[in-house]
């Protein structure tokens, strides 16, 4: 764990240097499970998200823990290191790797379905899970419904923001309250048929789902022609 730490920081002191320079390569995310693969980026405004999540990945630490709190039409949750070896009926989403990452919050990045987004205690400074992540699906809404979140918020919801909760779907309610990161760019299909899954009374999936992933870096322009994203 000492060495993941150390791994963290210096990556950590490294990509908002990095980000500055535009580089013509990205990491592309490989989440594999036994219902299919999600490939996703992570986002350049939320340098320090992206380098705890690549140090971590480039370890093997995400390898065989479980999504293991997942609720259909809100979003799948995993990352605890203790979900490796859990027993069935054993309480998940405790575990963690002894820091915290500071809030990145970006009114451009928010809760649409397939965002990557960090997970958190209740802490004043809302910073996040060193490890644990979530990854939205939600729900589609009508002008009316994002209307009542809005006021409830506090907040504005651009036009292009609505246009994506009302035809992509997501989860408006959690914007500003957690680092969004990354995003699934493709998968999105395997995303909805974990969450489906039966699940127990404490949301763990009733058969255990586990997950491997790969850090891989390319050319942006290949994950542009293979997966159609586009950068800005």
């Amino acid at each position: 764990m000492k060495k993941i730490s150390l791994l963290f920081l210096l990556l950590w002191a490294l990509f908002p240097a990095s980000a500055q320079k535009k580089s013509k390569k990205d990491y592309l995310i490989t989440i594999s499970t036994e219902f299919g693969t999600m490939y996703a980026i992570l986002y350049d405004q939320t340098p320090k998200h992206k380098a705890n999540f690549i140090a971590l990945a480039d370890t093997g630490f995400y390898n065989g823990t479980l999504f293991h709190r997942i609720i259909e039409n809100f979003m799948i949750q995993g990352g605890d290191p203790t979900s490796k070896k859990a027993k069935p009926g054993d309480m998940l989403g405790g575990g963690d790797v002894g820091y915290k990452v500071p809030a990145e919050f970006n009114a451009t990045l928010f809760h649409k379905k397939g965002a990557l987004a960090a997970a958190r205690d209740n802490n004043p400074e809302k910073a996040s899970s060193g490890c644990q992540f979530y990854i939205v699906q939600g729900k589609k809404f009508t002008d009316q419904e994002l209307a009542t979140q809005e006021r409830r918020a506090g907040r504005t919801l651009t036009d292009s923001q609505k246009q994506v909760y009302k035809t992509l779907g997501g989860t408006p309610h959690l914007d500003g309250n957690y680092t969004v990161f990354g995003e699934v760019i493709q998968g999105l299909d395997v995303l909805d048929t974990i969450a489906k899954q039966p699940r127990n009374d404490k949301d763990r999936p009733q058969k255990d789902i586990a997950m491997q992933i790969k850090v891989e870096k390319l050319k942006k322009k290949k994950i542009t022609k293979k997966f159609g994203y586009t950068y800005e």
